[in-house]
Order: C-alpha cells, then sequence, then structure tokens
C-alpha cells in the first residue's frame, strides 16, 4: 500500500480538471525516487493496486490513516471525506438529521443557507472530481497500446479490461453524484489531454446521457451478481445505478424514464440473487458483511470499512460517534467516545410506529423536539449504526468503526420498482404490493402491518423509515417536490424551531465560487 500511495501523487499531478490553474501541474517529479507509471506498472500487480485506491477514495481521506497526507488540502481530513461529505449533503439538509456543532458552515446545510463559498460543499466536489481524475489517469494507463509496449500477456489484459470496467463505473458514481448535487459540471474523461485547456461544462441532460451510456456499454465486462471479490463492484451494483439514474431521470432531463428505473429493477431483484436480511439491525453491525457472516447478501455495493487497515474520521466512524451523546454510553455502541453532534428531527421520528423495528432512537435524556440545536439532548439520537457485532462485541477498533456503508442494498431496490410502477414504469401491481409488504413484515416481525394498497405518498414515507441515514433523502425530496419550498417543512429548515419554507435555488448547490473564478468556461447555478 505504501508503494501504491507513492504512485498517486504522481496521478494527481496530472490528473487534477476541476481548476483551470492547475493546468502547470504536468510535470515530471523532481525526486528521483519518485514512482512513475512507466515503474510502476513495471510490476503486474500495479493494475489492481492502483484499482483499490480508486475504492479506498470512497472510504478513506489521505495515505496515513485517519489523518496525514490528505488527498484534498484546505479543510480538515475528516470534513472532506468522500463518504463523509456526501451524508452532509444527502442527509444534513433534509428531516433526517441535525447537527449541532459550530464548525465552520456546517448549520447551514441544516437552514438551507450554503453559498458558493462554503467549505463544505467545496470538499464534496472536490472529491468528486478528485476520484474523477483518479479514474480518467487508470483508463489512460491501460490502454491496449499501452498494454503492448509494456507486453502485459494475455491472461492479465483479460483482467485487467474487467478493472477498466470496474473503474468507469467508479467514475459513473461519482460523476452521477456531480449530476445530482451540481447539476452542470466541468467534464473530462481520459480521452481529453491532460492540462490543455480548461474544462468544458457539460449541461445536466447531457452527463445524464454519458451516465447512461457508460454503464450500458460497461456491463459485458462486469463480474456476474455477487461473483466479484465483496466491495467491488458487479454487474448488478451498475444496474442498480442505472435503475437509480432513470427514476431520477425526469429532475435531471426533463423527461421521466419510469419504465427504465422498473427495467433494471427487476434485473437486481430477478437476476441478482440478493435476498432481505432478516434482522435489520444487522444491515449497520460492525460485522456487516458476507466474509464474517456468509448467508449476509442484501447489500448490492458498499463502501468497507475496517478499525485498523481503513481508519478515517469520516464514514461510519463518523456516523457513529457524531450519534453518541448526554446520557448514552459510548461502549455500548462499541465506540471510545461520542462526539455529541448529530441528532434526528420529529419529521422522521413522526413516521415510524412504535413497534416498527427500525425505530432506532435513543430517548433516554432526549426530547423529541428541538428548541435549541446547539444541545445534544434536544432531538432523538439515532442508534441505527453500531460498531458492535452480532454477538454483543465490539469491533476491532473502539475509536474506528468496522462498519460498511451500504451504498446500495435490495431494500431499497425493492421501493424503486413499487415507485416506478406507481408513476407508470409497467410492472406487476400484485408484485409492487409483495415487494413493498416484503419490508413491513421484517420491520414489524409480522403481516399484521402490511398494507393493501400503494400510494406515491406510502413509498416516500416508507423509503424514509427504510433508509435513513443512508444518503438518499435528498434525492427523494426533490423527486418528490418536497425538499424546498414551504409544503413540507421541518425542525430548523429555513433556520425556523418549527421550519420554513426556502428558496427552489437549494435544490442544486453551487459550484464553488474558486472554480467559477480559475475557469472561464463555467457558469454558476442560478441563485448563486
Amino acid at each position: 500500500m505504501k508503494k501504491l500511495f507513492n504512485i498517486i501523487a504522481v496521478f494527481i499531478s496530472s490528473s487534477l480538471l476541476f481548476t483551470a490553474c492547475l493546468q502547470d501541474l504536468d510535470v515530471a517529479p523532481i525526486d528521483p525516487n519518485e514512482s512513475t507509471p512507466d515503474r510502476v506498472y513495471d510490476d503486474p500487480a500495479a493494475y489492481e493496486e492502483v484499482l483499490a485506491k480508486l475504492y479506498a477514495g470512497l472510504a478513506v481521506s489521505g495515505q496515513e490513516g485517519p489523518a496525514g497526507q490528505g488527498d484534498i488540502s484546505g479543510i480538515d481530513e475528516g470534513f472532506g471525506q468522500y463518504l463523509r461529505a456526501l451524508w452532509y449533503h444527502q442527509v444534513l439538509t433534509t428531516d433526517e438529521a441535525v447537527i449541532g456543532w459550530d464548525d465552520q458552515t456546517i448549520k447551514d446545510f441544516v437552514y438551507h443557507a450554503w453559498g458558493s463559498n462554503d467549505v463544505f460543499v467545496t470538499a464534496m466536489y472536490s472529491r468528486i472530481f478528485y476520484q474523477i481524475a483518479l479514474a480518467n489517469e487508470y483508463l489512460r494507463q491501460t490502454t491496449d497500446d499501452l498494454l503492448n509496449e509494456r507486453g502485459v500477456d494475455d491472461q492479465l489484459k483479460a483482467q485487467i479490461q474487467v478493472y477498466r470496467a470496474e473503474a468507469r463505473f467508479l467514475r459513473a458514481l461519482s460523476y452521477w453524484h456531480a449530476l445530482d448535487i451540481f447539476g452542470n459540471v466541468p467534464f473530462v474523461t481520459e480521452e481529453m489531454a491532460v492540462g490543455s485547456i480548461p474544462p468544458e461544462q457539460i449541461q445536466r441532460a447531457d452527463l445524464f446521457v454519458f451516465i447512461e451510456e457508460e454503464l450500458l456499454a460497461i456491463l459485458p465486462e462486469m463480474v456476474e451478481p455477487r461473483q466479484n471479490e465483496y466491495g467491488r463492484a458487479d454487474k448488478a451494483a451498475a444496474w442498480t445505478l442505472l435503475s437509480k439514474l432513470y427514476l431520477n431521470a425526469e429532475v435531471y432531463t426533463g423527461t421521466p424514464r419510469w419504465e427504465g428505473a422498473l427495467q433494471y429493477a427487476e434485473l437486481v431483484i430477478n437476476e441478482g440473487g440478493y435476498t432481505l436480511e432478516p434482522n435489520y439491525a444487522y444491515l449497520f453491525n460492525a460485522d456487516n458483511n458476507p466474509i464474517q457472516n456468509p448467508g449476509f447478501n442484501e447489500v448490492i455495493f458498499a463502501v468497507r470499512y475496517d478499525g485498523i487497515e481503513t481508519q478515517t474520521f469520516g464514514g461510519t466512524n463518523f456516523i457513529i460517534h457524531a450519534a453518541i451523546g448526554g446520557s448514552m454510553d459510548a461502549a455500548d455502541y462499541g465506540m471510545d467516545g461520542g462526539w455529541g453532534g448529530l441528532r434526528t428531527t420529529s419529521g422522521l421520528v413522526d413516521l415510524f410506529a412504535e413497534t416498527d423495528g427500525r425505530r432506532m432512537f435513543y430517548e433516554d435524556g432526549q426530547t423529541v423536539d428541538i428548541p435549541d440545536l446547539g444541545e445534544f439532548t434536544n432531538g432523538l439520537a439515532v442508534v441505527k449504526f453500531t460498531n458492535i457485532k452480532r454477538d454483543g462485541t465490539p469491533g476491532s477498533n473502539l475509536a474506528h468503526a468496522d462498519t460498511d456503508f451500504p451504498i446500495f442494498r435490495l431494500a431499497d431496490v425493492y421501493l424503486m420498482y413499487v415507485e416506478a410502477h406507481l408513476r407508470g414504469g409497467g410492472g406487476n401491481a400484485a408484485q409492487a404490493l409483495e415487494y413493498f409488504n416484503a419490508l413491513r413484515v421484517r420491520a414489524f416481525g409480522d403481516a399484521t402491518n402490511n398494507v393493501s394498497s400503494l400510494s406515491l405518498d406510502r413509498v416516500l414515507d416508507e423509503r424514509a423509515r427504510e433508509l435513513y441515514w443512508e444518503g438518499h433523502r435528498r434525492t427523494d425530496l426533490i423527486r418528490f417536490g418536497r425538499f424546498t419550498g414551504g409544503d413540507y417543512v421541518w425542525p430548523w429548515k429555513n433556520n425556523v424551531a418549527e421550519g420554513g419554507a426556502t428558496d427552489e435555488r437549494y435544490q442544486l448547490f453551487p459550484i464553488p465560487s474558486a472554480d467559477i473564478t480559475a475557469n472561464p468556461n463555467l457558469i454558476q447555478n442560478d441563485g448563486y
């Protein structure tokens, strides 16, 4: 891994794409001991090792554990970790969570008051394009011409084609986050010369087409569902991302694609071989993986964590630590202490019946209402994610969680099928009801709380109950027309204790002002 980390600096110096002022970094390293691509790929194992860095970019923030040699600068490494930044944008801006800290502008995410100079917005933007830069460079270094020049044998060439497909999937995933969060963004692929001109801005509808075409193109090269190493993407991960893309197509392009959303959800369900985990809590424990628990197969794609090998102040370590405070005993959740920051709002709490097994809140000494955002005991604490294994023992490290984060899982796909069906995407009404009620049976332990009919409002509420704190809520609320405006409010939206209306511009985040200044090709999102 040390060798791998040494080469990343070279890749980044030749691959950063999100500000025009970085073009001059396309230079050879001065240090003669620094690794360069021609040296790195002398070792056939490097092709897999560099791919590992692309996956690691979702989980960690730098090269030396929780802090040290950070991938991006200008922000604390914990704040700037990919998954934590994504969580801020997708969860903290909704009824699912508030935060009591005063770190820089973090409360502006709760209030819907962020701007183009927000450091947390810039961190997410930079993380996305750092990942894209890595993927682009990997694809540049694995062309047929270069592989032939290096004398790569046919067996390794065939494996590299699979690696390239996974790299393209990871790039598509990051471009989807860019599409969803920022809209019209700078656009670069491996086909474009490094550092030649400032990147052009791609329109949201055109980026949708690029992601769609990429995912369709890589499907023949992707490993069959559940046949790849755990934590690596397979064909089902690509199907799920396609279903997600189509589910939100009307938001992204103005044209609905419900049939596509249902088609690829159905592929995952019928051909993926996934099953619901019988115990909901096990999905978010320290051993929530098929390596330690071979029967565990609901999660389609996850960001992997290990308290010893992937230490970070982001990811699930952040989610678990920051949700512990007040009278809570950190040891009960497998941690060494609490950071006293995250809670949920009455907007989420009120959706749950007391007997719903997914209702995982800590209430002792906590109030449902939040008169003081800075007081941890205002708002119920969420104990959905823990660093405790199934047998009740803690993970490998009390300071850093082992718990993996599910990016895609079967329950979400069930609900996507149901929604696409209700919106006219085809499918079968009886089948949709069966998928919906399967989640209800797991939640309540039997069929007594099953429903006999479906509606879009019911789907949105069930998505909240099933998927809270998993990074879907902002996108869901926007798709349902309830994220901005005043038709649906929750505590501290618009910096009002009881909640208030917010401007429509907040459906997108701004392009960071520094990039607007550096790149004359970029036009800022409306309202910023």
